[in-house]
């Protein structure tokens, strides 16, 4: 029998009087209760009540120590049901870790609207490319691209990460427009530069059966920021494997044209996930911003196996 459960019986046998009447309030019998109250005086090494086959007095021990426990026992439920309250309730503080170009270009514009929904909850928001330990740092939930593999966190698939291969219609204009992939050996390339690997992302391009391969390219320029990437791609210095998400306003504002229908990477870590410990109740503060940012990603045209990429005409249909 837990300390607990022992403070419990001895504040019912106070209350009732006699060990049979506690032993009914505790839903148990007279012979546990007896053992209970004898066991927790052997522990405290002073008597807490004075028995007699008629009644139970208790000492004067007996009634300071009941003053404290129930103090305690009154403290300890309050808070269990404060932090139950705060537990099932959105609010306090949400620290969210986001990958750089996504927080930029896809949740810093949905926080508004949040934070007007949950007024009760304060933001604290890091936007970095830093592979953090989230349960380390105390950060309640990041958006990551790629599944980080740790068992002590879940991952939860916001969509797929779709690649475009895309172009200004000013550079195509000048330069032409490649028909295959050897065509882009005659056309300058921005690459991207992973620093997490130190290593340039790979290029995947359609041969002559419409199937994407990877294909090697010589960069005319590179660079490690994926909005620059962008934002050269659409001033016309060159051709852009970039992911959906960067794609998007330029491909919107006629800044960009998709030259191929849409990649996607066949391995399951492909995608933007909401990473977040792994625990028994999560959070409501937790709970509700998935919910938000899953509903706001739906009614832009992605889900968790999908995006509007699938959907977004290309200037060349493979097989051409």
């Amino acid at each position: 029998m837990d300390k607990l459960r022992l403070l419990d019986i001895f504040i019912a046998s106070c209350d009732a009087g006699s060990f049979a009447a506690a032993a009914k309030s505790c839903n148990t019998d007279p012979s546990t209760v007896s053992k209970a109250i004898n066991r927790l005086e052997a522990e405290l090494g002073f008597t807490l009540f004075q028995r007699s086959t008629r009644q139970l007095s208790i000492t004067a021990a007996g009634r300071r120590y009941a003053d404290t426990v129930r103090k305690l026992l009154q403290d300890l439920s309050s808070c269990e049901h404060e932090l139950k309250h705060l537990n099932d309730s959105p609010g306090g503080t949400l620290r969210i870790n986001s990958a750089a170009c996504y927080g930029h270009l896809y949740l810093q514009p949905l926080l508004q609207a949040f934070c007007q929904r949950y007024p009760a909850i304060q933001l604290q928001l890091e936007i970095n490319d830093l592979h953090v330990d989230i349960i380390d740092n105390d950060i309640d939930i990041a958006l990551r691209t790629g599944l980080v593999k740790d068992s002590r966190l879940v991952a939860r698939r916001l969509s797929p990460m779709d690649f475009l291969v895309c172009a200004s219609p000013d550079y195509l204009a000048a330069r032409g427009t490649p028909r295959c992939a050897d065509d882009f050996l005659l056309h300058s390339w921005i690459g991207f530069w992973i620093k997490q690997t130190q290593q340039l992302q790979p290029v995947f391009l359609p041969d002559q059966h419409g199937s994407y391969q990877p294909f090697e390219l010589t960069r005319s320029h590179i660079t490690d920021d994926g909005e620059a990437m962008a934002a050269m791609c659409a001033n016309g210095l060159g051709v852009a494997q970039l992911p959906h998400f960067l794609a998007k306003q330029g491909l919107q504002s006629g800044a960009l044209v998709s030259l191929y229908p849409y990649y996607r990477p066949p391995q399951p870590d492909n995608g933007v996930f909401a990473i977040y410990a792994k625990r028994d109740y999560l959070p409501a503060r937790v709970r509700v911003f998935i919910e938000f940012i899953s509903s706001a990603l739906e009614a832009a045209g992605e889900g968790s196996n999908y995006t509007w990429a699938e959907r977004w005409p290309a200037l060349i249909d493979i097989g051409d």
